[in-house]
């Protein structure tokens, strides 16, 4: 391919679904670096569930057309065997079996790519229909304005109407710039891939250091809907790490104290308001998904 050709998916993306034993009602999960993984919230909450289950990585997508180099600059490491070698931006599409009889998970915890969106977005498309996904969520974290010492709130959307009642979830309002997930709902809409975006405020004051409860409350969330287990109490001794660290920072200044104490009336007065309880909203998701699996 010359470099003023316009990539395919056949191009970038390096397959070896058809070699994989058939999956137990997988649904995929999708986590990209950028613009919606505030704090890392999003995509750390992806690794905790790969280091908790049996994983192979069945499909890789080639970083070179989606990435400006000077922006995403690959790192320069010594291997075990004291050889220099390069780590390029990746995008590998995972297959973590659970060994408990759960459902199959398919994983890309990733890179959002700088430009041919929609390559890249075709590329995740084609290995969740190629490994049968019955479902496609994508996992994101935004700064927000609510206070370090809550739990964190975790919100749902869909464009699918039918998923939308049946999860009693928000259908999007937002308008304005997004990222690569939102190129990828509205295409899983169109592509009749049942999609859900689920999503976690990350107190906006912090926006330098991290915030594991924000990905613990993700984990929470994926293990109810969802029916796998997640790791997220390995997250213990990070949460009270940080909470202590979040709390020093702010306890000699009393403007900010402040606003963290109006942040707090705030979250207390709103959480009355947010989507369903995680075990309602998992078994709304098991029967969408029976469903759909009595249609095809």
């Amino acid at each position: 391919m010359s470099l003023d050709e316009f990539p395919t998916v056949d191009d970038v993306l390096e397959s070896h679904a058809d070699e994989v034993a058939p999956l137990r009602r997988p649904v995929m999960l999708v986590a990209l670096e950028g613009w919606f993984d505030a704090a890392s919230a999003a995509t750390g909450a992806l690794e905790r569930v790969l280091d908790a289950r049996d994983c192979v990585t069945v499909a890789s997508i080639d970083p070179d057309p989606f990435y400006d180099f000077t922006q995403q600059r690959p790192e320069a490491y010594i291997d075990e065997d004291g050889e220099r070698q390069i780590r390029w931006p990746h995008n590998d599409v995972v297959v973590a079996r659970g060994d408990d009889g759960t459902r199959d998970l398919v994983i890309l915890s990733g890179v959002e790519p700088h430009t041919y969106w929609q390559t890249y977005v075709g590329s995740v498309i084609r290995c969740a229909r190629e490994l049968h996904c019955g479902a496609l969520v994508t996992i994101g974290a935004n700064f927000d304005t609510v206070p370090h010492t809550r739990s964190p709130i975790v919100t749902g959307s869909t464009t699918n109407s039918a998923l939308a009642g049946k999860l009693r979830l928000s259908r999007p309002q937002y308008q304005g710039p997004t990222g690569v997930a939102g190129v990828l709902q509205q295409r899983l809409d169109r592509d009749r891939i049942a999609p859900v975006s689920l999503r976690v405020g990350v107190p906006h004051y912090l926006s330098s250091s991290e915030h594991p409860k924000s990905s613990a409350a993700l984990l929470r969330h994926l293990e109810s809907v969802l029916g796998v287990p997640t790791n997220h109490a390995a997250l213990y001794e990070e949460i009270q790490h940080w909470a202590e660290m979040h709390d020093a920072a702010i306890e000699d200044d009393e403007e900010t104290l402040e606003y963290v104490r109006t942040l707090e009336r705030e979250y207390d007065r709103r959480n009355d308001t947010v989507i369903p309880s995680a075990d309602d909203l998992g078994d709304a998701f098991e029967r969408f998904l029976r469903e759909q699996d009595d249609h095809d």
